[in-house]
């Protein structure tokens, strides 16, 4: 099955890295759909319709810069991002939602925004995060690292088959520096739902390169690579 994809998208710098990503995710045969969170109904219908449209027109921009006119545009309204994306998730039987870094995020680095950590407890999709700058630089998959229990393939089957799909390589643990970390949810967590060990947090905030945080027992599995 085509993995679903859906990016987190407010038009903001950072997010145009986690586009940067997904594209990633595309090439190895996924579907990407837009999202963006509206957090309160107006009143006035005629504001209300304003507010509509300048939604739209924003994911409208977002599926132009990703390259993909024919991605299905999502507007929601709640009054949390985080519940709001969640209800999304579930209802689309989403596989992975995409972030960019938090706001101010030094180029390099990654820092999960407050709806993405929100979402790495016991969120219903595997989450990955662009590191802050992705955007701005011509970066591919090559080498994907996992870290991950041993009791769990869910991150080792991810990482073989977004390598397959993309003729990348999964790089054996202490090998050097790779393109994209994937990182499995510790043996608490219910299986379908994310949730990291205090090890794969930290892997996280330290990380240089995007990462994919993997539900427990539930792999992405993508598909044949695509062109776009």
């Amino acid at each position: 099955m085509t993995p679903h994809v859906i990016v987190s998208y407010d038009d903001t710098p950072n997010d145009q890295d986690a586009l940067a990503l997904a594209r990633r995710f595309a090439d190895a045969g996924a579907r990407i759909s837009l999202a963006y969170v509206r957090h309160a109904h107006e009143a006035d219908s005629q504001r209300e319709v304003l507010e509509e449209s300048a939604a739209r027109a924003l994911l409208d921009r977002g599926a132009e810069t990703l390259g993909a006119a024919d991605a299905q545009r999502h507007v929601i309204l709640d009054a949390s991002t985080a519940e709001g994306l969640r209800a999304l998730a579930e209802r689309e039987q989403a596989d992975v939602i995409v972030f960019g870094s938090a706001y101010r995020t030094p180029d390099g680095s990654v820092a999960p925004q407050k709806t993405a950590e929100r979402l790495l407890e016991d969120g219903p999709a595997a989450i990955a995060i662009a590191p802050a700058g992705l955007r701005t630089t011509d970066w591919r998959i090559g080498r994907t690292g996992v870290l991950a229990d041993a009791d769990d393939s869910a991150a080792a089957d991810t990482a073989r088959t977004l390598a397959g799909a993309l003729g990348a390589v999964v790089a054996e643990p202490g090998t050097g520096a790779v393109d994209l970390l994937i990182v499995g949810s510790r043996a608490e967590a219910v299986p379908g739902r994310v949730l990291l060990s205090a090890t794969a947090a930290y892997a996280i905030e330290t990380a240089s390169c995007p990462v994919l945080a993997v539900r427990r027992s539930v792999p992405v599995t993508f598909g044949a690579l695509v062109s776009h």
